[in-house]
């Protein structure tokens, strides 16, 4: 049994075992490229010029830049120690990455880093209750880990070639364990000989463990139901809310966590839950708005009476795939991001919700022998683990009170932004550059920051995500022409395109691991003890290019009517949109509360207007 406190094994990745089909991507994909130094340091000057307030803070900055990339810097220095890094290793970001970005930061998970996917309804030909929605969802998932462990699953990727699948092995049987010395790890429990065909139930707090496959056999979706109706009808009263341990800040986590650990019995239920395929909470909210649905998915329902985060109590946010049905049979997924991101879930939860959708499914057929009934699983609770439980809670509640969300549909989508010859991504992009631009001109503020928007490079092995520096020369031309009355709507135009193209440049550099942000993050992390940090790494307008006041990104899928996650700095914003719809664009907005979050919507609608009316060349009402 993998330890639960540590120390973290050295080999901790390995723990999670290849799919069969997707091993030899280890040998076919390529690795991840350390970029050329002169490359990387001129798009990074010029990411930098529009940034600047001024033009002698540009030439400062300008001037650091080729001090570290002369042959008297450092940055040969430190390249060519990358570069033996790289070929000393698999994936020379990997480590770093995984501990920097996400298992070393020690605030809460929830709204900080997990992220949520808000699911559409029940198809009408299935069973309308919240217990059948529940089963629905893990029959489904089931038959897709049992496809992915058979090798059934293909690989994603574009008509270039194949993306790498490695991180699906994190996908089930797995969880994050938080580390008593600032680092957490995951388990998994795929490569273990062991019965791992269960699920984790949640209802009021209190923890089941449900055998969803018998003897090789996935349960049909009566029989899930049966059993999930019976925690449903079990399952009357509230129980300790230990779950919401899991959304404290990671170093209060680990020491809780530690604590309940010392208890063999809660030790046997850590373990179930850690190595259960998947989890499913079975919410009380009744969310209907968009905006209410995605917040009971991100952050659970809140009592201000009380301040008391109830929603958290009833997940265990550690777990990759947790599922949450509401009692009026809303749902949605909430995903640990360390060591996956949200394009595998999001894959997932995608071919499941066809499979719903489909009369033609196979809901599986019910056995003659009825299955056994759920375990609840109840933990040993002392007065130290009530009072954390108790504080715990009312952290949750400040940090999700803290924030506020908007939400948004256009009255177009990508059908009429194809016909203008524009990138529906870039498109997006440039609606949020100038409503943004428009927020700051109305509060008379300068901008304090980049535009984050995430590439992939799993086109290399072991690839995850690259930066996209949004912000250009040809982004800013672009914004400024469009509150100038003195440039024609031709002009205009004219100038969207070239700020479309630059962002499209960008987008392919990145994706093939040519960006700035990992190549200036190695480079740096290449310094030994007691060296000095090159000046350019402290140099104002370089450290403001990295401040994601706006951290965007775009998936899709026409069964998330909501998805979002959290801002990444204090004064940012969190903003989730889509484009694969052809009658609409989906953004989502999160902020801290004393931000102008609606108003900065309302910019975006207005801009998405504008942009429409620029190329239809006649005014659409704004719905």
């Amino acid at each position: 049994m993998p330890s639960l406190t540590g120390p973290r094994p050295v080999d901790w990745k390995a723990a999670a075992p290849p799919i069969p089909n997707f091993a030899p991507q280890h040998d076919s994909l390529p690795r991840l490229p350390v970029p050329n130094l002169t490359a990387t340091l001129e798009r990074l000057k010029t990411s930098l010029f529009p940034l600047a307030h001024s033009e002698a803070e540009f030439a400062d900055a300008a001037k650091k830049i080729d001090a570290f990339g002369s042959h008297a810097g450092s940055g040969n220095l430190l390249q060519s120690r990358l570069l033996q890094r790289a070929n000393e290793r698999e994936h020379w970001l990997e480590e770093w990455w995984d501990n920097l970005g996400y298992l070393g930061y020690r605030d809460s998970v929830v709204v900080n880093v997990s992220y949520y996917y808000g699911f559409d309804g029940q198809p009408g030909h299935l069973p309308q209750s919240p217990a059948a929605r529940a089963a629905g969802l893990a029959r489904g998932a089931l038959v897709f880990r049992q496809k992915l462990l058979s090798g059934q699953v293909s690989p994603d990727g574009t008509k270039e070639g194949q993306f790498c699948m490695d991180t699906y092995r994190w996908m089930f049987n797995c969880c994050r364990v938080p580390g008593l010395h600032g680092l957490d790890w995951s388990i998994s429990h795929a490569g273990f000989k062991e019965d791992l065909g269960h699920i984790i139930i949640v209802r009021r707090n209190r923890f089941w463990k449900l055998k969803g496959i018998i003897d090789g056999r996935i349960l049909s979706m009566t029989e899930l139901e049966k059993q999930i109706q019976h925690i449903y009808d079990s399952t009357t009263e509230e129980y300790p809310g230990v779950g919401v341990l899991t959304a404290s800040n990671r170093d209060v986590w680990a020491k809780d966590h530690a604590h309940l650990a010392a208890n063999l019995h809660n030790t046997s239920i850590l373990h179930t839950i850690h190595s259960s395929a998947f989890l499913i909470s079975l919410d009380t909210d009744t969310p209907s708005s968009p905006i209410d649905h995605s917040r009971s998915l991100w952050h659970g329902s809140l009592s201000p009476s009380t301040s008391d985060a109830p929603g958290l109590k009833n997940r265990w946010v550690d777990k990759p795939v947790e599922f949450v049905v509401f009692d009026n049979a809303r749902a949605g997924l909430l995903g640990e991001h360390s060591v996956m991101d949200g394009t595998p879930t999001a894959r997932m939860c995608d071919e499941v919700l066809d499979w719903l959708a489909d009369p033609a499914f196979d809901l599986g057929t019910p056995s003659t022998i009825p299955p056994p009934e759920p375990e609840p699983l109840d933990f040993v609770i002392d007065d130290t683990t009530r009072t954390a439980i108790d504080k715990a809670s009312k952290a949750a509640y400040e940090l999700a009170d803290s924030q506020s969300m908007s939400y948004h549909l256009t009255s177009y989508g990508k059908a009429a932004i194809k016909t203008f010859r524009v990138s529906p991504d870039s498109w997006a992009q440039m609606i949020i550059q100038l409503a943004y631009a428009r927020l700051l001109r109305a509060h008379g503020l300068n901008r304090e920051g980049g535009t984050y928007e995430a590439a992939t490079t799993r086109r290399y092995w072991k690839g995850r995500t690259e930066t996209i520096r949004v912000v250009t020369s040809q982004s800013d031309a672009f914004i400024s022409a469009m509150d100038d009355p003195q440039v024609s709507c031709e002009d205009r135009k004219q100038l969207l395109d070239a700020a479309a193209k630059a962002h499209i440049a960008l987008a392919k550099v990145a994706g093939t691991g040519e960006g700035v942000d990992r190549h200036m993050l190695g480079l740096k992390l290449c310094l030994k003890e007691g060296e000095p940090v090159p000046e350019l790494y402290n140099d104002p307008l370089y450290k403001r290019s990295g401040n994601w006041v706006l951290s965007t990104s775009a998936i899709f899928s026409d069964h998330f009517p909501v998805y979002g996650w959290g801002e990444v700095v204090p004064e940012g914003f969190g903003v989730a949109y889509m484009t694969g719809y052809d009658d609409r664009l989906q953004y989502t907005v999160t902020s801290r509360k004393e931000m102008p979050n609606q108003e900065f919507m309302d910019e975006i609608a207005r801009a998405a207007v504008d942009l429409y009316d620029l190329h239809a060349g006649q005014p659409k009402p704004m719905l």
